[in-house]
């Protein structure tokens, strides 16, 4: 259920999240995650540097892969919001969710521009708890308390990934607001995946 996919995977969903959360988020793709000498040594006297010293390493990666994971989540959502006879209490659930993870894809989006950071990731980085194509494809087609059930199934592990990446930007990272974004984060999300295993075992 829980997949690994690499990023490079979806290089093109994320630039097309990106570009329809946030106007104005019109931030530079070049390759590369080139910030590890100037966010560490602290001794350079540029601008630039002075706005990379306010985050490290892992706050970059940290938010350049939590895009494209809430970018999936807003995604299935929408899936089961646009569907009919699915439970009451799981259209809430899905519209909760949107409504949670799309302001924070523009947060996101925003320090990355802020930091001078590239939106796109290079190779070799794992997100756990993305849905493949497939089952995204069986979502889709799934109606009433299957589809309910599918989207509460891939929903949980999706939760469940982001809850490891949040909790490693809590032990990794350094900008005040990232870590605040990834302590709400496991505690939204830890209390949605409870819910959503009660729902599904209703179900």
């Amino acid at each position: 259920m829980r997949k690994n996919l690499t990023l490079a995977t979806f290089t093109v969903a994320t630039a097309i999240a990106l570009a329809g959360c946030s106007a104005g988020t019109g931030g530079s793709s070049m390759p590369g995650m080139d910030h590890g000498s100037a966010s560490s040594s602290g001794s350079a006297a540029s601008p630039a540097a002075a706005i990379a010293g306010d985050h490290n390493a892992a706050d970059a990666e940290f938010a350049r892969m939590m895009i494209p994971h809430h970018a999936q989540a807003v995604q299935m959502s929408d899936v089961i919001l646009a569907k009919n006879g699915i439970p009451a209490q799981v259209t809430a659930l899905a519209g909760r969710i949107k409504a949670a993870q799309g302001p924070e894809i523009e947060k996101m989006t925003g320090w990355l521009k802020d930091w001078n950071e590239p939106a796109g990731m290079s190779g070799g980085h794992t997100m756990n708890g993305m849905v493949d194509n497939e089952d995204m494809t069986k979502l889709e087609a799934a109606q009433g308390r299957d589809a309910a059930r599918l989207f509460l199934t891939h929903m949980i592990a999706h939760h469940q990934g982001a809850v490891a990446m949040a909790q490693k930007e809590g032990t990794d990272g350094k900008n005040a607001d990232a870590l605040k974004l990834g302590k709400d984060i496991v505690t939204a999300q830890e209390a949605e995946i409870k819910e959503m295993q009660e729902l599904l075992g209703a179900l």
